[in-house]
């Protein structure tokens, strides 16, 4: 359509990120094991590699809108690319300074491990044979 945006929402926007601009946060789940022939296993590779080809697809798009764009991306090991380990870290520290309860410092990474076993295992389970369910 004429005029309208080829953008699709952001898997998560954060109002006020940075300088009063929002932040669009790409969601990047990926398999550790994508890969492997060529490159054997290391920690961490997947999830990077996916981190850069986000940047690589919509950094510009969102900077051209006046947005912050953030890929958060982890591989179903439980490894996080720097990106979303910075914000984490941004967010745990926003929550430990307006939350006056004991160990609130660890509830966004234990919340985040919680999503990925989650998420694991689903994958698991719908390959699962029918027979077995």
């Amino acid at each position: 359509m004429e005029g309208r945006s080829t953008l699709r929402p952001a898997d998560l926007l954060v109002f006020g990120w940075a300088g009063g601009k929002h932040a669009c946060v790409d969601l990047t789940g990926v398999s550790p094991l994508v890969g492997l022939r060529e490159n054997g296993f290391v920690a961490g590779l997947a999830a990077r590699k996916a981190e850069s080809k986000k940047v690589d697809k919509h950094a510009k798009a969102c900077a051209e809108n006046q947005h912050v764009f953030i890929p958060f991306a982890f591989d179903t090991f439980g490894s996080l690319a720097p990106e979303a380990i910075n914000f984490l870290t941004r967010v745990q520290r926003v929550i430990h300074n307006n939350c006056s309860t004991p160990g609130g410092q660890g509830f966004v990474f234990g919340r985040l491990g919680f999503a990925i076993q989650k998420g694991l295992a689903a994958q698991l389970v719908a390959r699962l044979p029918s027979v077995l369910m």
